[in-house]
């Protein structure tokens, strides 16, 4: 059901922004099936200009990180799109162990697309991405 949306045609290129070696391991065995490309990256400068250098479809964001944190990073993603006249801004879904009521509205006001607190299952990450992948059709 779920290759569907991930053929050999689309490749989706995922920015996974997280310091925990363990959580990156977790969010990439979760998505070794699908047809993804995920570049890991462990602190919030080397996110930004990792992202400033490359394309991306999605980012997926943890909010703690050293020297920026998640919010300051798609702050920043955010005024880079405007500033650059971005026609389809990426996608970011924050990964959070952050899990009280206004720390998703806080990362929906700074520009991130969905909020998914940890732990979170394989299923639960796989359907938030599936709604962000074009259609066979599109």
């Amino acid at each position: 059901m779920l290759n569907k949306y991930f053929n050999n045609y689309y490749v989706l290129k995922i920015l996974l922004v997280e310091d925990n070696l363990m959580n990156q391991k977790v969010v990439m065995f979760n998505l070794k099936k699908l047809n993804c490309e995920i570049i890991p990256v462990t602190n919030g400068r080397e996110a930004l200009e990792n992202f400033k250098n490359n394309s991306y479809n999605l980012i997926l964001m943890d909010i703690m990180l050293p020297e920026m944190n998640g919010y300051e990073i798609t702050t920043e993603i955010r005024k880079f799109e405007k500033i650059n006249k971005v026609e389809k801004p990426v996608v970011i879904i924050a990964l959070t162990a952050n899990t009280y009521e206004n720390d998703k509205e806080k990362c929906l006001n700074v520009g991130m697309n969905e909020y998914l607190s940890k732990p979170f299952s394989a299923l639960q990450l796989i359907s938030t991405i599936q709604k962000y992948i074009p259609q066979e059709n599109e």
